[in-house]
Formats: C-alpha cells, structure tokens, sequence
C-alpha cells in the first residue's frame, strides 16, 4: 500500500529528527565555545582524529555495523546471531588497532616517527570506545529498534556536553579534555543502548548461525570500496591541508564544514530513513514510482535548503564563528552545494544496498575517490582551502553522475534533468555572488531562492501532503 510505504518513511524520519535535531543543535550551539576555549591547531588535530576514526572503523570492521543495518531488516533476521556477529568483528578490529598503535608509540620512542605518544594513546582508546558506539546505533537501526538508537544518540550528545563543560571549562584540559569527553560519551551511550536492547542477554546465548556470520562478512567486504572511497571523498581534502597548508588552515577549513552541517542534519535523518524504507520496499511493485517520488521530493528540499543558507551565509557565520574563524565563511558555498550530490549519490546508493550490491555502488564512489585525490592536490596548491572545496565539489558530482547511471539496472528513476541542471547552475551564481561580495547580493540571493522555491513548488507541496497524509 502507498500510504504504508510513506507512513514508515516518514514515522522513521520523525523519530529520527528528534534524535538529530536535539543532538545536532546542542553540538551546532556549542561551536562559539569549542572555537574560542581551542586554538586552531588543536581543533585541525581533534578534528583529524575523528576522520581518521571514519576510515578505520568501517575499514577494519569490515562495516560490521552496516551488515547488521542490512541483515537486521530482513524479515527472518535472527538478531541475536546478528549482534554477536557484529561485536566479534568489533572486538578483533580493537585488538588489530591496539597493535598497531603500540607499534607507533614504539616507533615514535624511537624517534623513527614524529607524532606525539600521547595522542596515539588517545587515538587507540577512541578506535575502541567509538567502533562500540557506531555498531550498537546501526544494529538498533537495523533490527528497528529506532527509540533505543535515538536514545542512545541523545544520550551520547549529553555526555559530550557534560564532560566537555567540565574538561574543558572548569578543568582547562585543553585537547586532551576534549578528547577524554569523546570517549565518555561513546562508552556510556553504547553501553545504554547494548542493555535496552537485551543485548547483555543475548550475547548469552549459545552461538550458532555461522553462516549468517559469513553472509555478513561477506556483504560488509563488499562494501569496502564504498566506504573507503566515500571516506576519501568526506575527509582527504583534511589530510592534504594539514600537510601542505598546515594545522592552522585545517582548523578553519574543519570550521567551515560546520555550516553545511547545518543542511546535513536534514540529509542524514532522511537518509537513516530511507536506508530502512529502500530495504523493505525494493522487492514490491509500484517501487520505480515511489523512489521516483521520493528522489524528486528530497532533491528539491536539498536545493532549496542550500540556496537559504548560502542566503544568509554570513549572518550565521558570524553567529557560528568566533575570532579568526569567521574568515572560514568564503569556504562555505562550494562545500553546500557538494552535500546536495553527496545526499544524492547516498540516496542512490541505497537503493543498490538494498540489493545487497555494494560493488556497483563502490564503483562510482571510487571514481570520485579518484577525482578528489587528484584535484585536491592540484587545486590547493593553486587556490589555497578553496581549492579543497572545489575539488570535494567536483569529486561528489562525479560519484552522483555515475551513481545515476548504475542504479537503472534496478529501477527506473523517473528525472527532470533539465529542470535540475537550471537549479544546481543556479546554486552556482548564488555562490559566486555572495563569494565576491558583488553589489546587491543579498536581494539578488533572495530572488534567487524566491525562483527555486517556485521551480519545485510541486514536490514541495507534494512533500507536505504526504507528511499530513494519516
């Protein structure tokens, strides 16, 4: 039935904003704060360990917790095999990191490497206290258990403040302080979430389903060119700014991306959502239309949502940055308009996880792994940070082309590209004008979001039918 199909949609989406509207406007709200109490080069380190953590955890758990996303939504999911499955592959990826990490205190005792010995520690101690947390939210999502992952990212949200406030403003720890909030925040709110999901009872129970274990393996490994690629497409640009322009530059770049953070609350409640809808609907009939609606409806509120903020970039940029953080603002255009392809190409990619196809979508994130790689170095030496966020741009474009022209083998997208070529060029000059600061702006941005809010009345309206439809 239609109305079911949008009924658990948008159920999912509502319990999902929750979670993130409450956890992601404390961290938005908490920015001033970090910015001022954190130099730049503390706040370009903090932030490289936290993308270096995105790579590691899905490459050495073999994506252990997007197997137990997939795997749990089947009807005849057993979750109990499901979930110790998972935390095996946890456990053994924290032994193989807690090596490798002894190995670069050694090496750094050494003298053979220059990283300090205590941020190893730290890194090492984050790898296993967040691998714990990601694994429990994706197993909750995955066998349904929406009110206790929100609960436990709340939870978590809360910790993070909690500690942070004490660390880093009554105790004055610096880095280290907020480091030590991270690793509170994950064991608590994983830890949560494994006791309201009885997940301290079943991993009691007497292990079986070795088969299932290998089918999630396998699944999850096909998935490694997708999750590497994409890791390379959200955090290279960090890498090659802190080795080519230095700590500082890196910390204004990792600022600038908190205001398409801004856009992105939107894009990942929709996309936790639909990941789940796509693996209940892609074996129904009438599923070309409804992911032909749905891919229309959220393309519109992704352009439309990009032109408003690009609007009044700077106004939230001066509410968002504090002291020589505010210069961060220009960076900000380039690095909106790639969350509209990413979304897009995440959205896409769903449909062919679903299927339980990761190569095809790997595929066309490895394409646009490549193109970053490439431009990137190019493009920062020639254009400084804006070259970074050019190249992410030009990288997330590629991967949605490509992912576009993969997913017709499972269904047929009905598309306005006309329409959506018009919009996106027209994102484009919005940026330039704000950009170089041309005369008028502000009223020539404003028509520009008048023209695009027109553009896609339609599915706007089509949208909030469907969100009152009982």
């Amino acid at each position: 039935m239609a109305e079911g199909k949008y009924k658990y949609l948008f159920k999912n989406m509502a319990l999902f904003t929750i979670s993130s509207f409450v956890s992601k406007m404390l961290v938005f709200l908490l920015v001033p704060f970090y910015t001022s109490v954190l130099s730049e080069a503390e706040y370009g380190i903090a932030d490289v360990m936290q993308t270096t953590l995105l790579l590691l955890i899905p490459l050495l758990t073999l994506n252990a917790g997007e197997a137990a996303l997939r795997f749990g939504l089947d009807p005849d999911a057993d979750r109990a095999q499901i979930l110790k499955a998972g935390i095996r592959r946890v456990v053994k990826s924290d032994i193989v990191t807690a090596a490798i990490c002894i190995g670069a205190v050694l090496l750094s005792s050494a003298g053979i490497i220059d990283i300090e010995k205590q941020y190893i520690v730290f890194f090492a101690v984050l790898f296993i206290c967040d691998s714990f947390y990601e694994y429990m939210l994706l197993y909750c999502q995955g066998t349904e258990k929406v009110q206790i992952m929100i609960v436990g990212s709340v939870s978590c949200t809360f910790l993070v403040i909690a500690s942070n406030l004490v660390f880093l403003l009554i105790l004055d720890l610096g880095l280290c302080g907020y480091l030590f909030a991270q690793m509170i925040a994950y064991v608590g709110a994983g830890s949560l979430m494994l006791f309201l999901s009885d997940g301290v009872k079943m991993l009691k129970e007497p292990s079986g389903e070795s088969k299932l274990a290998a089918e999630m393996k396998e699944y999850g490994s096909s998935m490694l060119m997708y999750s590497t690629s994409s890791w390379i497409n959200n955090a290279l640009d960090r890498y090659y700014i802190l080795a080519l322009l230095g700590a500082s530059q890196n910390g204004l770049y990792s600022a600038a991306y908190k205001i398409p953070a801004i856009l992105q609350v939107f894009q990942r409640i929709f996309a936790q959502a639909w990941q789940m809808s796509a693996a209940k609907e892609y074996k129904k009939e009438q599923r070309d239309k409804f992911f032909s609606t749905m891919y229309r409806v959220y393309n519109a509120c992704l352009v439309v949502g990009c032109a408003g903020i690009i609007w009044l970039l700077k106004i939230i940029a001066g509410f968002m940055f504090q002291k020589s953080f505010f210069e961060a603002w220009v960076l900000v255009p380039p690095l909106l308009i790639s969350v509209i392809f990413g979304a897009l190409e995440g959205f896409l990619g769903s449909i062919c996880l679903a299927f339980k196809d990761g190569r095809s979508i790997g595929r066309a994130t490895g394409a646009g792994a490549i193109v970053n790689i490439i431009l990137n170095y190019v493009f920062i030496i020639e254009f400084s940070t804006m070259g970074a966020a050019m190249a992410t741009l030009a990288s997330y474009f590629t991967m949605f082309v490509l992912a576009l022209i993969m997913v017709r083998k499972y269904v047929k997208l009905k598309v306005h590209f006309f329409r959506d070529i018009v919009a996106y060029s027209l994102l484009i000059i919005e940026s330039l004008l704000v950009i170089f600061n041309m005369k008028n702006y502000m009223m020539l941005n404003g028509m520009i979001v008048v023209i695009l809010a027109a553009m896609y009345v339609q599915e706007l309206t089509e949208m909030v039918k469907k969100c009152l439809k009982k």
